[in-house]
């Protein structure tokens, strides 16, 4: 089983060290950040599993750095700030975070929002699996067991890269995955070849999906970051 990998921002080296040490203790795989411009890089570079969030960066207030990762991901984010009023609270779970910690807190808390977290992706993964071996988006479908894909019932004639390329975004529908994550996914390395590659194989893949290339209904392109699979109703 894959460890969780966790991304840490906190700008407090003491804090930092002593959230990292408790991962490092309980098995988990972790990143750092000691602001919210890193952060946000981590975040779209790595796609973590779960985010611990500081509000008081030194850079962007760590509200702000929420708004930006939930403007293309859905990864669960525990707050764990000093920031103790309701209003604070509010703010940072209004604008999409999942939990809220104060500090100071303490670890053996920590790491029970963390099981908490954890247990719930994997139910979501769970149901995902148990639920789309067959994913219908508009009038594509992909049914992952047989291999195939189809567009308005046909079948699409795509290469292997092609199929693992589409497999890859369709799991992540509504998110954008980066150039990074896409090439170390499908080619498992990040080479400059290996973005060309991913070009030229995404060109072809929309010229079979596609039936307005100028004006994509399935794949969007988010210029010098990465592609997304929009949700067609």
């Amino acid at each position: 089983m894959n460890k969780t990998l966790i991304l840490v921002v906190e700008d407090d080296l003491a804090i930092r060290n002593l959230i990292t040490t408790t991962l490092k203790t309980h098995d988990y795989k972790f990143l750092t950040a000691q602001n919210g411009s890193e952060a946000i890089m981590e975040a779209s570079s790595h796609n973590p599993d779960i985010i611990l969030l500081d509000l008081g960066l030194p850079d962007i207030d760590g509200v702000e750095v929420i708004k930006q990762i939930r403007s293309w991901s859905n990864t669960p984010i525990i707050v764990i700030s000093a920031r103790s009023e309701d209003t604070d609270k509010i703010e940072a779970l209004d604008n999409g975070a999942d939990d809220y910690l104060t500090k100071p807190f303490s670890v053996e808390e920590l790491l029970a929002r963390l099981r908490v977290t954890t247990r719930r992706l994997a139910m979501m993964q769970t149901d995902i699996f148990a639920n789309q071996s067959v994913f219908i988006n508009g009038k594509l479908k992909v049914d992952y067991v047989a291999g195939c894909a189809y567009l308005c019932d046909d079948e699409l004639h795509l290469t292997p890269t092609e199929y693992k390329l589409l497999c890859l975004l369709c799991k992540n529908v509504g998110r954008v995955l980066t150039y990074t994550y896409i090439t170390e996914n499908v080619w498992g390395s990040n080479w400059n070849n290996d973005l060309a590659s991913l070009r030229v194989f995404m060109a072809t893949l929309r010229k079979k999906l596609e039936s307005l290339p100028d004006s994509p209904q399935y794949i969007q392109t988010h210029i010098g970051v990465g592609y997304r699979m929009l949700r067609v109703e």
